[in-house]
């Protein structure tokens, strides 16, 4: 989720499908700070200060951001983004990509091969072989914990969103798990259900690391038998075996992890391709903005997350090169829970519509939903938070992928349409008794906590009776809350997992969706068109579908999404080989270490 995964830059529509084309990224809307040579500090070692702690390092599990910048560093996918490009593929694990031209690709599009490189050594001395690369895609789809990455498997693979129903039934067999995914000699073969263009792309990220197999058993892990499968489905946070430990093939290693505070990664000497040019990288978790921008000044950092409303405390900073109006696939969104989780959760106040709190189905009215819509300043939001450099989009699909309706109405800020849905919400009720509850935020990002103010100012502007309280809470703790549906309204981010606009749709509006499930929206005729949008091939059909969907989308206002904004990244001067790809987690503050080199 990129949190994560907010419009410049060159997009275009290349044969059936859209992509991202990042040309020459090193070059876009750069500004430079031309100074005499400095000393390096720290030599050796990458410094980043972050607002934002992982939540696992387990590849199967981890779908926020900053996991899986640690995991792409640490693991390794059987192919990976070329450079700065989304729809561009180089072999890491496999030897080649495959494509319908090289054959590794079948013509019904229905078979992908991908030959396993050999002499490549894990982290604990193990050889990989394919039967690593085969458990690590059967163990993640054995996992399938809520709210996980591997629909992104499930979809192609299967057909279905994932292993269990509603109630959480398990509803296939391992049959179906061990058929897709086989060892082929020195090759491991996916067979796929119906075509699915995008599937390369959902191979390319931390999703798609390989694990090894002996590792992952030896610390208690699903040992890879049919016949204890289910034992190891849907483990309760933080019970998952890789949560805290790795062994991946990646150019570093994890040394350590002190949660809140920082992670440590070191050089793998042993790597297979040549050594990385760092000996160690630090993740440091710094949430004050004051402290971040003093490291960064003083050449503590090299690397440090900027919010948009103090950019111009960094202009002119000697020693600090800026890469200011990257294109994004991202956008940031204000979601309504329909079914609140009232169990200990003190955001509900008394639980019931009397003035001191709100029912756990608050948001399943409309009325409330639009009266929220409606309170929202969304152009003193883009104009004062972002700076001017970001726009709001029609709907859940960014800009820049194919499905965007530029016709599409989207909600503006209007007091008076407040008030008189909050008039007509819970039949009078809301505005005759008020109400009382409180939003969370992620700690230390300024952009959210402004935008729940936003919404606590106007709202609370309308009637004395409505009581509205915002609070920060660190990251990991939100991801729990969310996940367990306890969260009133909450702000989160999306990053694209692969360019397409199905990547959007299905997250925000499908009722398995990883935001929609979380918010207990559901909409039959919503599902049955995400499904006909990716299993549709002709663009124009495509395009229709996606109109369709964002209409319902603004009709049914499940979420309200505030922006998608162009990119900024901040790193010291004497910091080499960054590059930006709006797929990378956490790739506008950190990335890929990797590329870098430092000196």
């Amino acid at each position: 989720m990129a949190e994560s995964k907010f419009q410049e830059g060159g997009f275009k529509v290349k044969g059936k499908w859209p992509i991202l084309l990042l040309i020459s990224l090193l070059i876009v809307g750069i500004s430079v700070s031309v100074v005499a040579a400095q000393e390096v500090k720290n030599p050796g070692t990458i410094i980043e200060a972050t607002i934002g702690d992982a939540e696992s390092f387990d590849p199967a599990w981890a779908y926020d951001t900053a996991s899986g910048e640690v995991i792409i560093n640490v693991y390794e996918p059987l192919i990976f983004f070329d450079g700065g490009h989304t729809d561009k593929f180089i072999p890491l694990l496999a030897t080649k990509v495959p494509s319908v031209e090289n054959g590794l690709i079948s013509k019904d599009g229905l078979t992908y091969t991908f030959p396993i490189r050999k002499g490549v050594k894990f982290h604990n001395g193990e050889p990989l072989t394919p039967e690593d690369v085969e458990y690590s895609f059967e163990r993640a789809m054995v996992q399938d914990r809520d709210g996980g990455p591997i629909w992104m498997l499930y979809e192609p693979l299967l057909s279905i969103q994932g292993s269990r129903d509603e109630e959480g039934n398990i509803v296939i067999d391992f049959e179906d798990i061990d058929k897709a995914v086989e060892v082929e000699g020195d090759n491991v073969v996916f067979h796929l259900k119906k075509p699915y263009p995008p599937f390369l792309g959902i191979i390319a990220n931390s999703w798609g690391s390989i694990v090894s197999k002996k590792f992952c058993v030896e610390h208690g892990g699903w040992p890879g038998t049919a016949e204890t499968w289910k034992e190891y489905n849907n483990p309760a946070p933080g019970k998952e075996v890789l949560h805290s430990v790795a062994c991946g093939t990646g150019p570093f290693k994890l040394e350590r992890w002190e949660p809140g505070v920082e992670t440590v990664l070191v050089r793998n000497e042993d790597y297979w391709r040549k050594p990385a040019s760092v000996e160690r990288v630090i993740i440091k978790v710094v949430e004050e903005w004051t402290t971040r921008k003093l490291m960064l000044q003083a050449g503590d950092a090299d690397l440090a997350y900027v919010p948009r409303q103090y950019v111009k405390e960094m202009e002119g900073i000697e020693g600090i090169t800026v890469y200011k109006g990257l294109p994004s696939l991202q956008n940031l969104a204000a979601f309504f829970n329909f079914k609140i989780n009232p169990e200990g959760n003190p955001d509900i106040g008394s639980g019931e519509l009397d003035g001191e709190g709100i029912p756990p189905d608050f948001f399943s009215d409309k009325d409330v939903r639009l009266g929220f819509a409606y309170s929202f300043d969304y152009e003193t939001y883009l104009r004062d938070v972002w700076m001017g450099e970001a726009v709001q989009p029609k709907g859940p699909i960014v800009e820049g992928l194919l499905g965007v309706n530029p016709e599409q109405e989207v909600y503006r800020f209007d007091p008076k349409k407040a008030e008189e849905h909050f008039k007509k919400a819970w039949g009078g009720e809301v505005w005759k008794k008020g109400f009382k509850m409180t939003i969370l935020y992620n700690t230390g990002n300024v952009q959210r906590e402004t935008a729940t103010k936003i919404f606590e100012e106007n709202i609370e502007a309308l009637n004395p009776k409505f009581q509205i309280e915002v609070r920060p809470v660190d990251w990991p703790t939100y991801l729990r809350d969310l996940v367990h549906h306890k969260l009133t309204l909450f702000l989160i981010g999306w990053l694209a997992d692969f360019p397409d606009p199905h990547n959007f749709v299905y997250p925000f509006m499908h009722s398995k969706g990883t935001f929609s499930e979380w918010q207990s929206y559901k909409n039959p005729i919503v599902d049955r068109l995400i499904k006909e949008g990716i299993e549709e091939i002709n663009p124009e059909k495509r395009k229709r579908i996606y109109y369709e969907l964002q209409m319902i989308y603004y009709d049914d206002v499940p979420s309200v999404v505030l922006n998608q904004a162009s990119v900024r990244h901040y790193q010291r001067d004497w910091i080499h080989g960054w590059y930006w790809n709006p797929v990378i987690p956490n790739g506008d503050t950190g990335g890929y270490f990797y590329a870098m080199s430092k000196g």
